[in-house]
């Protein structure tokens, strides 16, 4: 890794992070909630500044005034202060945070996040997840556009109807060219795209699949494609050649939105691939092997680095909607068992299971750094 590509990693990190806590603070405003302070990074403060416009200002978020007059006007020194924002850098570009008024403590104010309703803060914490997704769909959009044809020059969108057999093809004696493929092992397939990822995903083994042949859908059982190996990881290969379908608004707006939910898709299938053992601890990777990753995939080219930031960011909002103490999908779990009980939870019961699930989360990161740093000597 050069100093580059690890400059570039934190640039992307830190954009991600940013558009992450972006989301939150947005809404979080909108609906009126003060926030104490909206940082990026962690760690020590490299600089900070405060905002202009007070939060809050129709609540009394102090202490009652004293009655000694000169008290009075000291506190009123201090109220613009306490009513504004502060936008903070820190130091360790590995996350971020957005300090909301009564998110962790108890405050009367109307400006508290927990004297918002359940749906508000719902809401308020689906921001985060939803606002990676959501760029993670812009950029698909982009890297769609930019993907052309090696000879032509133009964009290309790959269909699921076979277009010819490469030498030597396995499925070849199943398979035919014009089939449609619509389904792997029923899963629902649309685009070229989508049906590579999934022959490769599961076509280690035979695979069921559904094709539209002769204008009749067909039900073809354990067809076989080439295997392939990596790091020990088994996969199938697709030995054929797809056909391009035409470049349309319609068609455009079709790729870029089934290749983004074939991402989130793929992000669940690896969750799963490493809860059942198929995948090990090695398929993991930390900010080391993530940064290691987007220099290879610069050097590939612009379109391989843009697909890993997709990956990277649409992840990011997948795994904080997991339901999983100290990310915003254990917060919203806790607010959904309140919307159903109608009451909120003990808060210093719901903070002890957030600082366990923190410590856990800090545990599984120290031992994946060990593993990238140690990759990086041994190959």
């Amino acid at each position: 890794m050069t100093a580059l590509y690890v400059l570039l990693a934190l640039l992307v990190f830190g954009l991600l992070v940013l558009i992450h806590e972006l989301g939150h603070f947005l809404v979080a405003k909108a609906f009126g909630v003060g926030i104490r302070e909206f940082s990026i990074g962690m760690g020590p403060k490299i600089f900070s500044w405060k905002g202009k416009k007070k939060w809050g200002e129709e609540d009394e978020l102090r202490q009652p005034a004293a009655t000694d007059p000169d008290a009075a006007e000291d506190e009123d020194e201090k109220e613009p202060e306490e009513r504004v924002t502060t936008y903070s850098l820190r130091a360790m570009p590995i996350g971020g945070y957005v300090s909301m008024v009564g998110e962790d403590e108890e405050s009367e104010s109307s400006a508290s996040f927990e004297k918002k309703s359940v749906w508000k803060r719902i809401a308020i914490v689906l921001a985060g997840p939803v606002m990676n997704v959501l760029l993670g769909a812009i950029l698909m959009l982009i890297l769609v556009l930019s993907t052309t044809h090696p000879e032509t020059g133009k964009t290309l969108l790959l269909s699921n109807r076979i277009g010819a057999f490469q030498e030597g093809s396995v499925s070849h004696a199943v398979l035919q060219v014009e089939d449609q493929i619509v389904r792997v092992n029923g899963v629902r397939v649309h685009t070229g795209n989508e049906l590579v990822y999934e022959i490769m995903n599961q076509g280690y083994e035979p695979l069921d699949l559904t094709v539209i042949r002769n204008g009749e859908e067909t039900l073809l059982e354990d067809v076989v494609f080439p295997g392939m190996e990596a790091e020990g990881i088994a996969f199938g290969s697709a030995d054929f050649k797809l056909y391009t379908e035409e470049v349309t608004f319609g068609n455009v707006i079709k790729h870029t939105f089934f290749r983004s939910t074939s991402t989130v898709k793929m992000i669940f299938d690896q969750l799963g691939a490493l809860l059942t053992g198929r995948f090990g601890l090695n398929a993991v990777s930390g900010p080391i092997g993530v940064t290691e990753a987007m220099g290879d995939a610069a050097k590939d080219g612009f379109s391989s680095f843009l697909n890993l930031v997709i990956i990277i960011t649409i992840n990011l909002g997948v795994f904080n909607l997991l339901p999983v103490p100290a990310l915003d999908g254990g917060r919203l779990l806790f607010l959904l068992i309140e919307a159903i009980v109608r009451r909120p939870l003990n808060k210093k019961i719901e903070g002890y299971i957030n600082f366990a699930g923190l410590m856990i989360l800090f545990a599984i990161m120290i031992i994946v750094t060990c593993k990238d740093i140690v990759g990086l000597f041994i190959r």
